[in-house]
Parts: structure tokens; sequence; C-alpha cells
């Protein structure tokens, strides 16, 4: 890759690994007829850029350095296939500071010229490709204290898919 080469870039929540591990041990044991995502790839996508001029990093970086938002814990508890067979893990309710963080990110992107889907805001993780859910499938409460969100390149490398961490920012502790 040289510097000229365009990367696919997204905000995202990182699953924490420990998460990511009892999330993808769940998983494992349904029946899902599909293609998992990697536990090391969980995640819940805040913005996808899709690809973009390498030049684009510093001024999203920047982006990212104005946000503001609390720590806040997020339930996953429903299981959902969206679009063509994905099978996601999505919360019940909303907490409020991740659609202050989301509003806030978008308007940024927009601000700054970025096209974004039209579609609301749907927060989930992907589980697995091509699946076909079971309608009685019912997960357990995944909970997930979320204190930080980052941008991520997505890679192809010869093992698959790998997203990597370009910048991090923590939440705030909310007052009490």
């Amino acid at each position: 890759m040289t510097t000229d080469d365009p990367l696919r870039l997204f905000f995202a929540l990182p699953c924490p690994p420990e998460l990511a591990e009892a999330i993808g041990s769940w998983r494992d044991q349904q029946n899902l007829g599909s293609r998992p995502v990697a536990q090391a790839n969980l995640h819940l996508t805040l913005a996808f850029l899709g690809s973009q001029p390498a030049a684009q990093l510093d001024g999203l970086k920047r982006l990212g350095d104005h946000l503001r938002a609390d720590a806040f814990m997020l339930h996953l508890d429903q299981l959902q296939t969206i679009g063509h067979g994905f099978a996601c893990l999505i919360p019940n309710q909303v907490p409020p500071p991740l659609s202050q963080l989301v509003e806030q990110l978008h308007a940024g992107l927009s601000a700054h010229g970025f096209a974004l889907d039209s579609r609301p805001f749907l927060p989930h993780v992907t589980l697995s490709r091509e699946a076909q859910v079971q309608s009685n499938v019912k997960p357990p409460s995944f909970d997930w204290r979320v204190e930080h969100f980052g941008l991520f390149v997505s890679e192809n490398t010869p093992n698959g898919v790998r997203y990597r961490e370009q910048e991090r920012w923590q939440l705030t502790a909310p007052n009490r």
C-alpha cells in the first residue's frame, strides 16, 4: 500500500476482547448457517466512510478530538437479521450518550463534505453474514461498558479482513 492508496475507513465502538469472546462463544453455539465475523473484528459502527484518500486521516482525527459524550452501558439483548442476511445483536434501547455521539459525529462529517448513509442509525454488532436466524433464538443480554470510540481502517490480508485502529478517543465519566 502506498500513501496515495485509498483507505476503507469507519468510526466505531470496538468490542472489548472479553466481551467479543463471550459473544463469539454464544454465536458459535447457535445454528445461524453463516459466515461468522472474526471475534477480533466485532464492533459497533458509528459512521462508515468507505474508500477515502489517506490525506483525509488528519482531518478525521481532528474531528474525533472535538466529539464529547459520556461513557455508557450498552445492553445488546436482541438478535435480528438486517440487510442481506446479516445476523446482528442490537440493543432494545439506545442509550442517550450513544445517540448524542452519533449525532455529533454525523453533523461533523456532513459539515466536512462526507456523504453518509441516509437510513436512520441502527446500532448493531454484526455476528455473521449470510445468516438464517430462527425467530426463537433469544440471546442473553451482553452488557458492554462503552468508554471509548475509534477511527478504523479495514484491510484485506491473506488471512481475511482485519480492522486496524488509527486513533482512539475516551468518553467522559458521567456526572453522578
